[in-house]
């Protein structure tokens, strides 16, 4: 068995909020060791919808090279992040569009005693990022796989504040990932693949 740890780090993003989030887990999970794939979901939204919003259009037009996600990186990886940004508190559709064509993985066993992590971004202070969160947890959790968060494992987490993954509050997308935001998604992807490669060493000795 390749005892090199494989990290996927998929995402959604509109305007470009959660994809700066996602470069930040592709570079720590990459300086940890791991090989690393970027994959971004497809996008549901109509061409009128995305041309009507100036900063989601260059997003699209600057990402449009970013490959799109496919079951087969969810089976290569041992370690899975999941970007999203909060739609009502929940995980946005074209996100939740992909995870739902997961089912002969799941039913195959194929996506349990992997593990996974998350982050997200809010447009408001307090709008829902915890939640979308614990919403995406308890897919891993039917998946069958290990869940892992930054907890407050830093000191840089009693400032970030948020135990359950990394977050960012946007100001409905005017404000970048600041340091705080990047360095807890960054603190994120390095235990993920850390305790990815447990798991790892664990399934090969078994």
């Amino acid at each position: 068995m390749d005892g090199q740890v494989k990290v996927a780090v998929i995402y959604y993003s509109a305007t470009g909020i959660t994809y700066q989030m996602a470069q930040a887990a592709c570079e720590a999970a990459g300086e940890a060791g791991a090989d690393v794939r970027l994959r971004k979901v497809r996008e549901l939204a109509p061409d009128e919808a995305i041309r009507s919003n100036s900063g989601w259009q260059a997003h699209h037009l600057e990402t449009q090279d970013v490959p799109e996600a496919q079951l087969d990186d969810l089976s290569w990886a041992d370690v899975l992040i999941f970007g999203s940004p909060t739609r009502y508190g929940m995980v946005a559709a074209q996100l939740k569009q992909f995870i739902d064509t997961t089912g002969p993985l799941w039913s195959q066993g194929a996506l349990a005693d992997k593990v996974y992590s998350a982050f997200t971004s809010t447009a408001t202070s307090h709008g829902g990022q915890e939640s979308t969160l614990l919403s995406l947890f308890t897919i891993f959790y039917h998946w069958g796989g290990v869940v892992v968060t930054p907890g407050y494992t830093d000191p840089s987490q009693f400032v970030a504040g948020n135990p359950y993954g990394a977050s960012h509050t946007s100001n409905n997308g005017e404000i970048a990932p600041d340091h705080l935001a990047l360095g807890a998604t960054a603190l994120t992807a390095k235990r993920a693949v850390r305790l990815g490669a447990a798991v790892k060493r664990g399934m090969a000795a078994s």
